[in-house]
């Protein structure tokens, strides 16, 4: 214990971002928060901007802010996410809708746009959100999903892909970071074997965006998406994104045609025209307020740099799997994440067949990680807020939660 103690506060004391740790604001009677990669930590400063917004943006400049700075921001803040996080050239990226609906729309327009093909490639343990999108899909196209099995430690493997994709395949919809193991697929490679197949690649970078460097332009991504509320801390509800190839536009027509996205907006044609590039995947009214927490993480962000960030996250979770050794291994507990940080997101799960209970009194005793079923504890470690000393804190609370 001595030595994990000594081991983390030396980690502390040599990170480069600890300074960011105070940006965040406290959550009196929380000891470790461990689960930033569902719900990010509001910051300090966001107080104060949303009292400007509602005096200035809104109670003062009233609906001209709409012609100032709201029509653009979908495309000016999903531009930002691109550059800042996901390696995406300008005019690519929006934000728009919730996770759900933009999976929709962007497996809905990619599938028509290959009508002779008949399959959906998507892995069976992936999130129940893009499974469900998927089976959906597939059931209005007159479609077969095809169930891809990966090892649940690991992850996607190419070998994986390779096997389930053939000429039926019209689209594969895969999680770059598994959000049960934290596994990290290999983009590029599993991007350029669908490609082989003359299939379209869509990514779900929801557990990956903000703590991981994502290259989409240079893997030749098709297609992404990702949610704001878990690295991004855009808050409970903040809109997510979208991430359409230059090389598509014009080409994928998305289903749900609202007036957002029309060529002329105010126009009030009787019929609807498309707006060139990106703008097409907006459909209503954007969400302005739900886009305003994410702007200062970006800052953050882009402050500490995402290479930077991701360094961060590579000694949490190393420390994690450590602590895990130490600790927990010897209770029985098992790790049901990648041991090699390079092949993890920013997440470690652990397993044990009485954590449902251990979860319930970790919360009631301040200690923040998430349960996932049947038996898993997800510590989910967001590297700006989060300190390696927080991390043994949450490890030893496990421990003793197991013990009584």
């Amino acid at each position: 214990m001595t030595d994990l103690l000594a081991e983390a506060q030396g980690l502390d004391a040599r990170d480069p971002l600890a300074a960011h740790l105070d940006a965040f604001v406290e959550a009196p009677g929380v000891g470790a928060y461990l689960d930033g990669n569902s719900l990010g930590r509001p910051l300090r400063s966001l107080p104060e901007r949303l009292a400007e917004f509602v005096r200035d943006d809104w109670g003062t400049r009233l609906i001209r802010s709409w012609d100032e700075q709201w029509m653009d921001l979908p495309t000016e803040l999903g531009d930002r996410i691109g550059r800042v996080a996901i390696g995406a050239a300008v005019g690519q990226t929006v934000v728009a809708d919730s996770t759900t609906v933009l999976l929709y729309k962007l497996m809905r327009a990619a599938v028509a746009a290959s009508p002779d093909r008949t399959e959906i490639v998507i892995e069976e343990g992936n999130f129940p959100t893009d499974r469900f999108v998927a089976e959906g899909v597939a059931a209005e196209r007159g479609m077969t999903v095809r169930w891809l099995t990966a090892d649940p430690v690991h992850g996607v493997q190419i070998d994986d892909v390779a096997a389930a994709v053939s000429e039926q395949t019209a689209l594969v919809v895969l999680s770059h970071v598994d959000y049960r193991s934290g596994a990290l697929a290999d983009m590029k490679a599993i991007t350029d074997a669908v490609h082989g197949a003359g299939a379209l690649m869509l990514w779900d970078l929801c557990h990956s965006v903000g703590v991981i460097p994502v290259e989409l332009d240079a893997c030749g991504v098709d297609l992404a998406v990702g949610c704001t509320y878990k690295y991004l801390n855009g808050g409970p509800g903040s809109p997510a994104f979208a991430y359409v190839n230059a090389r598509h536009h014009g080409v994928l027509r998305q289903p749900v045609q609202g007036w957002m996205g029309a060529g002329d907006v105010f126009a009030m044609k009787s019929a609807y025209a498309p707006a060139n590039g990106i703008r097409q995947f907006i459909s209503g009214t954007p969400p302005v307020l739900g886009m305003l927490a994410m702007q200062g993480m970006l800052d953050l962000i882009e402050t500490a740099t995402i290479d930077g960030v991701r360094e961060k996250s590579k000694t949490l979770t190393d420390f994690a799997v450590r602590a895990f050794d130490d600790v927990l291994a010897p209770l029985d507990v098992r790790l049901l994440s990648p041991r090699d940080a390079e092949n993890r997101g920013g997440h470690v799960t652990i397993g044990h067949p009485d954590f449902a209970e251990v979860t319930k009194t970790l919360w009631a005793d301040g200690v923040i990680p998430d349960f996932r079923f049947p038996d898993g504890i997800r510590l989910g470690l967001s590297p700006l807020s989060t300190s390696h000393v927080e991390v043994l804190s949450g490890v030893l609370a496990v421990r003793d939660a197991l013990g009584s």
